[in-house]
């Protein structure tokens, strides 16, 4: 068995990089330390919201893949879903980046690649 990163470890290291990158990086939610999920909401320029998170992808390997709605219309919805969410999950991080190209540095941050 293979040692893995806490999620505490990587929602640091992710908004460390995207800041570092000339983005906005923020934590909305810290859930469990240890091994809590992590939900990423993704902006770019301040529009186009849409969610992410670590899951099993179609080969069955790990991936970053969609999560949520996939048409969202405001900042209501938008905080509405992940607080629906962290409802069922106290242990759910959550994590808003905006930045160009947010689903790679989540991908890469997370070891997806």
């Amino acid at each position: 068995m293979t040692a893995r990163l806490t999620s505490a470890v990587l929602v640091s290291a992710l908004v460390r990089r995207v800041n570092q990158a000339g983005g906005s990086a923020m934590v909305l939610a810290k859930g469990d330390a240890t091994a809590g999920a992590i939900l990423v909401l993704t902006y770019q320029k301040g529009t186009n919201p849409r969610f992410f998170e670590r899951g099993l992808g179609p080969q069955g390997v790990p991936a970053l893949i969609a999560s949520g709605p996939q048409d969202i219309g405001d900042a209501a919805a938008v905080s509405a879903y992940w607080q629906r969410r962290r409802g069922f999950d106290s242990d759910l991080w959550v994590v808003e980046l905006d930045i160009a190209e947010a689903e790679r540095f989540a991908a890469e941050t997370f070891d997806l690649y």
